[in-house]
């Protein structure tokens, strides 16, 4: 009946098509007023009348023309990168790194700063975001969205870091100070999750649904990602895998106290590897070095691989027999820098100690995983922000 019809459904339309158009004009533009009615279903008459709409939004432009046929050439449409911008930082102990994204993604500033001899964790993230806006032509007041990685417990309700071993300066509150100083929305993501952003928009793990990504480095971690959504857990703890118990490595007690590390963290972290390689004749300012090593000198080194990989497999096992992903990706500089040879053996050790054997690959994210994570968090938040609201 007439009367069930729920007010507002054409401004609903209206926004859906927009959406599907704007989406398709990032994922497969230039394109015609007439190519977007044919890929979106539209009259031509609707789909000028979007194009029409969006070009006053300022969200699209005319980048160019299209020849062919007769009459006039047809105009090309693009989304209007300087619509929005967004920036991602990736919060180190000892640096931040910070760059500005445009709404179609493409990094257009960027910048690095030292966080060795500060006591204003605000100052810095300030002057990085400012300076990285400034270097993509623009200023802070056309950027929707920041997203800070950090390594430590990022709480999900309230979206506060509870805990960050390597970052003693950054609080509770430390959110709102940044919202405050920024003027603008403002959000922590753990690194590993955000890594794992990274892995599954452009990495080994585009389009996979659920894996797991095992982060190796200095520290080591683990992001779920489950229906395509991150698993985070009640408290941000889902995923701090470097104090699983495990045989082979001490339990701690305490684990509050500064300088202890988890059993599993002692076992494969960069320290750890560092601690193979030199049994076997491998040295290296850091464990990544140490791999890289084993790898590039073939069988002699094996024994390094080997090792590193039965202990890897211990929590890799633990972590598949429980959630059963069909994919496990490693990750940071130590899973990077062992590549394939290390993934085969994961993949082979656990096999032989479980009963699930999920396919282990080596990240496929070249650089600056966590970066890439947080730039794609903040570009999914804006652009369903500004997409969302096309006929507002």
């Amino acid at each position: 009946m007439a009367a069930s019809r729920l007010p507002g459904t054409p401004r609903l339309l209206r926004a859906l098509n927009d959406r599907a158009a704007l989406e398709l004009l990032l994922n497969r533009g230039p394109l015609t007023r007439a190519q977007l009615g044919e890929m979106t279903g539209l009259s031509k008459v609707t789909a000028s009348q979007l194009v029409e709409r969006l070009e006053e939004r300022g969200l699209v432009r005319r980048v160019g023309e299209q020849a062919g046929g007769r009459g006039p050439n047809a105009q090309l449409y693009a989304v209007t990168p300087g619509s929005a911008h967004v920036i991602g930082v990736d919060v180190g102990p000892d640096l931040v790194v910070a760059a500005c994204a445009d709404i179609t993604g493409a990094v257009v500033g960027r910048v690095e700063q030292s966080t060795k001899d500060t006591d204003d964790p605000v100052g810095v993230v300030h002057s990085a975001v400012v300076q990285a806006a400034a270097r993509a032509g623009t200023d802070t007041a056309s950027v929707r969205r920041v997203v800070l990685g950090t390594p430590g417990l990022v709480d999900p309700k309230s979206g506060e870091i509870s805990f960050a071993y390597d970052l003693p300066r950054w609080h509770r509150g430390l959110l709102d100070d940044l919202r405050r100083d920024l003027s603008t929305p403002v959000s922590f993501g753990n690194d590993v999750n955000l890594a794992a952003v990274a892995e599954a928009h452009s990495g080994a793990a585009a389009g996979v649904d659920n894996f797991v990504l095992i982060w190796v480095d200095r520290g080591v971690g683990l992001a779920t990602m489950i229906d395509g959504r991150l698993h985070q857990g009640a408290t941000g703890a889902a995923g701090e895998i470097g104090w699983l118990p495990v045989p082979g490595a001490e339990v701690p007690r305490n684990v509050s106290r500064r300088g202890v590390r988890g059993a599993f963290q002692a076992l494969v972290g960069g320290e750890a590897a560092k601690a193979i390689g030199r049994q076997h004749g491998f040295r290296g300012a850091e464990g990544a070095d140490v791999v890289r090593a084993a790898v590039a000198a073939g069988e002699a080194g094996e024994p390094v691989l080997d090792e590193l990989a039965g202990r890897l497999a211990l929590g890799v096992a633990a972590t598949c027999v429980v959630l059963d992903p069909p994919l496990v990706v490693l990750a940071g500089e130590v899973g990077k820098a062992g590549g394939t040879a290390l993934a085969e053996r994961v993949e082979r050790e656990v096999a032989a100690i479980t009963l699930v054997a999920p396919k282990v690959t080596v990240t496929g994210v070249a650089a600056e995983p966590v970066l890439h994570g947080a730039l794609r968090t903040a570009l999914d938040a804006v652009r369903d922000e500004v997409f969302g609201s096309t006929t507002g």
